[in-house]
């Protein structure tokens, strides 16, 4: 192990030792019960990611493929749209063919509506993954719509990536975040490569990459890579594992789950690594997401049963949201601007957690 080796080393478990900072009051939530108010005509599929545009409707993107037999007639539209209140407003999105110009997902994973109001969503199949009515195609491409779903502009192409070098192609990019003062989109780039990728939004040119520590992302063919029953003390591999869900604050901090190496870590805009916090015992880093007060003070974080509250400046463990219905840390997570944060759970469904206002700290 070489000085510079060790000293990272060092630092990283130092900070994950200290993530423990006393704190009076955090921020409360309690489960909407019945949210959303779906059509009784449609079903949803697997509920995947969810979105907030800036009117707080709530955007939530599904795999329609995943019912089958006699419900896969009642599917719903890829993405439906409701408002804070859980009514339905309207949908649309799916497969549309060749001749409308871009490739939807064959597995449908991430959804986010940038400042400029476009809506992005990316998905996650794997050639090599025998999932039932998916094809042996490679999700190697975003795509940008207008929220009436015109389409207006896709990075990359179905099975084309040629690995973590690749500046044309994603592969299985799970989750995106523009941000809005430098208008670059970040990538949690993700099943396949094990990397954050960052673009121009307007024009799609590739720009940067970096993976854990900052380090040069490496390939590891792995389709998906496999999850860990256990991670060990330290602070994990020096390179992510499955890049799941990422978020830049309003400074320009960039938040990474790496979900296989149950860890946050937070990097500059630059992929500069800053520190991490490590949950070795249990799952972790499902998610990520910011707390919406004027400094962005907290950032959620889901695990295997829970959400993780932590202060987002430090990394310091704050609180734990859990129990009170609430059916687990979720795959995917959003906040609106009053506070409520939105659980993506797959084959669960999805909840919305109502922001009840601050108080004593009760389950760290």
């Amino acid at each position: 192990m070489t000085i510079k080796t060790l000293a990272r080393a060092l630092l990283v478990a130092a900070m994950a030792i200290g993530n423990g900072a006393l704190a009076a009051d955090a921020p409360k939530f309690e489960v909407e019960a019945a949210w959303p108010k779906m059509p009784e005509k449609w079903k949803f599929g697997d509920v995947s990611s969810i979105a907030i545009d800036a009117q707080d409707n709530v955007w939530v993107l599904h795999r329609p493929r995943t019912l089958q037999g006699d419900q896969a007639k009642l599917a719903a539209p890829a993405i439906m749209i409701f408002d804070s209140a859980g009514h339905y407003l309207r949908s649309w999105g799916g497969p549309a063919g060749a001749d409308k110009g871009f490739e939807w997902p064959e597995r449908e994973h991430g959804i986010h509506i940038d400042y400029k109001g476009f809506v992005w969503v990316g998905g996650n199949n794997c050639p090599a993954r025998a999932l039932p009515g998916l094809k042996p195609v490679g999700d190697d491409q975003l795509i940008k719509f207008t929220q009436d779903g015109k389409f207006v502009m896709q990075i990359g192409k179905a099975t084309q990536s040629k690995g973590n070098a690749d500046t044309l192609n994603l592969q299985q990019p799970a989750d995106v975040w523009v941000h809005r003062k430098t208008n670059e989109l970040f990538v949690a780039d993700g099943y396949g490569n094990h990397r954050v990728a960052v673009f121009d939004a307007d024009t799609g040119k590739f720009k940067r990459m970096w993976g854990a520590f900052g380090n040069k992302p490496l390939d590891n063919f792995a389709c998906p890579p496999p999850s860990l029953k256990a991670v060990p003390d330290g602070p994990g591999p020096d390179q992510f594992s499955i890049v799941h869900a990422i978020r830049v604050a309003e400074d320009g901090t960039v938040y990474v789950a790496d979900r296989e190496n149950r860890r946050v870590q937070m990097f500059t805009s630059e992929g500069k690594f800053l520190k991490q916090y490590i949950r070795h015992n249990a799952p972790f880093a499902r998610n990520v997401a910011l707390s919406h007060d004027p400094e962005q003070r907290y950032l959620y974080v889901g695990g295997g049963i829970d959400i993780v509250i932590l202060d987002r400046k430090t990394l310091e463990l704050v609180d734990v949201i859990g129990g009170g219905g609430l059916r687990g840390g979720g795959h995917q997570i959003a906040t609106d601007s009053k506070g409520n944060i939105y659980v993506a759970q797959t084959n669960r469904g999805m909840q919305k957690l109502v922001y009840k206002g601050m108080a004593p700290v009760t389950n760290k």
